[in-house]
């Protein structure tokens, strides 16, 4: 089994919302949601970036969201930002949620690629303390305690505004281009990860803020969780100029899997078959090379394709790839080698 490493996964507001349950939820599954430790195992998933994301009072996976988006065009206006004393209790209960899982034995909290090729061998899942929008940080003293705490990967947005910078919204057909880049608080983040080495996320950022962290980072730009914008015109997915930006820095992006963002037509239902899918690696492959491309899920965040469930049917988009003419050694950077050679390069580890 060709082994998977996970770009994005929204796993640990499941852990949260099931309380005293939670490591129960991992170790043995409740019938919901498209992950956990079983089917992870099934999947030959061998770690990702778990995401600690603190939601907004409505959201794209709400019922009228969703009617919306299953009719295009639209465009959902974006949530009000989350105050800092609001976002920081959640995101504290989320790490130690993560935390809860690592003392289960099964998964690890990794902040080098070593660690990873090591908790792969000892069976163990390696887990990124990754963060989905900077609003429970304050300030640069903060960034360093949750560097502390483990955190190797920080998206400055999710899809709305931040302290930071802002995101795009839900829309379709949409380009990326709206709204204003960093504020200066945010440019003084992306300043700060670079010392401290932990991976910028550009998923969810708008054009604006994406030119800015190109301009300022010296380390490779990466979308963990995105697609490409020629086939699927969604205000989340990359344009061609941005792709040819991520592999001039020599970066990755991680496919997403979320139907609404690999349809042509950007309609919120499943997605049948892979042909979709792979449309979107060949354009990915095309404008970053066959070590810029791999994958990244939204597990537990959105709407999966009809073939791709859960995470125990990751050999479906194995044997799809391998059908499609990807060689075995592509195949596997695609879904696990480029990942962590990308860590490395980030890291320095």
């Amino acid at each position: 089994m060709i082994p998977v490493f996970d770009g994005h996964n929204d796993f640990i507001q499941r852990v949260v919302s099931a309380s005293n349950k939670g490591t129960e939820v991992w170790l043995k599954g409740d019938g919901t949601g498209h992950m956990d430790l079983p089917r992870v195992r099934e999947g030959g998933m061998i770690g990702g970036f778990f995401a600690i994301w603190v939601p907004s009072p409505a959201g794209p996976n709400d019922d009228v969201a969703v009617a919306i988006m299953q009719n295009p065009p639209f465009a959902l206006p974006l949530p009000d930002e989350i105050p800092h004393d609001s976002a920081l209790p959640l995101a504290f209960r989320q790490a130690a949620a993560l935390r809860a899982l690592e003392r289960t034995g099964t998964l690890e909290i990794v902040t080098s690629a070593a660690q990873i090729d090591a908790a792969a061998q000892q069976g163990r899942i390696a887990a990124i303390m990754h963060m989905e929008g900077a609003e429970a940080i304050r300030d640069m003293d903060a960034l360093h305690l949750w560097h502390s705490a483990g955190l190797r990967s920080l998206g400055p947005v999710w899809s709305r505004p931040t302290a930071y910078g802002n995101g795009v919204p839900f829309a379709f057909p949409s380009s990326p281009d709206t709204g204003e880049g960093l504020t200066a608080a945010g440019r003084d983040l992306v300043r700060e990860c670079n010392e401290l080495r932990i991976m910028l996320d550009l998923s969810h950022l708008n054009e604006a803020g994406f030119n800015d962290i190109a301009s300022l980072s010296d380390a490779p730009l990466v979308a963990s969780h995105s697609c490409a914008h020629a086939i699927c015109p969604s205000a989340r997915n990359l344009t061609d100029r941005q792709l040819d930006q991520i592999a001039e820095s020599r970066g990755l992006v991680g496919l997403n899997y979320a139907s609404s963002f690999l349809r042509p037509d950007g309609k919120r239902l499943p997605l049948e078959g892979f042909d979709v899918m792979l449309r979107h690696l060949d354009h990915l492959l095309e404008h970053l090379g066959e070590d810029g491309v791999a994958l990244g899920s939204d597990f537990d965040g959105a709407l999966m394709p009809a073939d791709l469930s859960d995470a125990a049917a990751l050999p479906n988009l194995i044997r799809a790839m391998q059908d499609h003419g990807y060689g075995k050694d592509l195949v596997s950077k695609i879904a696990s080698r480029n990942w962590i050679e990308l860590l490395r390069r980030t890291w320095g580890a």
